[in-house]
């Protein structure tokens, strides 16, 4: 795994030298992979000489983003996709605001927008962001456009895990994995959840079944929030494992624990999984990694 400023420089020497892959995946938890892809696809039709995106050429200029136009994957209350900014040769995908995945119509409406010619005579980008809610009729729509990529185009996927995503979809990607920083994890949106972490080891079982029940309610907000749990309790798995090297069997009850974690993601995406269900599973799974 990369830090932050790895990746970046990773993807920066790919702009400079002008070796731009047709796909990349991505992935790690916040926002950094996000932006990044945004950086890059805005870098990928920089026109200036040096350092890419420039900030001051007319791609540039055009590519910034303002108030982001809300999507909608039904595309009844809002489009299906939207430019970066207003080019006409970046695109961006992610799920509707009410939406719990990104939806099939959503990927052959960028298929459409891709079959295009360039605008601008040059490259074109798209940027599929939460690419791990992309169910599998969906996945294997994009495989097709992974498999024969129009000419000058790049695909940039971004997901907070890969787990979800398919065999076949992962190999026809460049790899940027993101790793977490320690500080991630005292962000004040986080640090409640990692305090009721901590404690999961002396939690009886109604207390557990009664945190779940906390993830009822509309789907879309109650997998948002699940899959919140599911990214912090894996951030804090990291940090534990880093320092049980030397205790094999904590070890692998960590490792046990992450691998149900992984598994309560794929569920929650690919499956259209019960979200309270999903966080019993995954806090059930948390403890008994915790236990001797």
């Amino acid at each position: 795994m990369a830090h932050a400023n790895e990746a970046r420089a990773l993807l920066d020497r790919s702009l400079a030298s002008g070796r731009i892959h047709s796909a990349y995946l991505l992935s790690g938890p916040g926002e950094a992979p996000r932006r990044e892809a945004l950086r890059f696809a805005r870098g990928s039709v920089c026109q200036g000489p040096d350092a890419r995106p420039c900030e001051t050429c007319a791609s540039c200029r055009r590519s910034q983003e303002r108030e982001p136009i809300r999507l909608d994957g039904s595309g009844k209350s809002g489009p299906l996709l939207r430019h970066i900014g207003d080019h006409p040769d970046l695109f961006f995908v992610e799920r509707g605001e009410s939406d719990t995945r990104v939806r099939i119509g959503q990927v052959r409406a960028l298929q459409h927008a891709l079959r295009l010619r360039s605008s601008q005579g040059g490259r074109r980008c798209a940027v599929i962001a939460d690419a791990e809610w992309l169910n599998q009729e969906a996945q294997n729509a994009l495989l097709r456009l992974l498999e024969e990529p129009p000419q000058g185009t790049t695909l940039l996927l971004v997901a907070s895990t890969s787990a979800s995503l398919l065999a076949t979809v992962r190999s026809r990607c460049q790899r940027v994995t993101f790793h977490p920083d320690a500080s991630d994890l005292e962000e004040p949106e986080r640090a409640g959840l990692v305090e009721r972490l901590e404690s999961l080891r002396d939690a009886t079982l109604p207390a557990l079944l009664d945190w779940a029940e906390e993830y009822r309610g509309g789907r879309a907000e109650a997998a948002a929030r699940v899959e919140e749990l599911l990214d912090t309790a894996a951030h804090w798995l990291r940090r534990r494992v880093t320092g049980q090297a030397a205790d094999r069997r904590a070890l692998r009850g960590s490792l046990d624990a992450f691998r149900t974690l992984s598994q309560c993601r794929k569920a929650l995406a690919q499956h259209n999984a019960n979200p309270q269900m999903v966080a019993e599973r995954a806090l059930f799974a948390l403890q008994a990694g915790l236990l001797p």
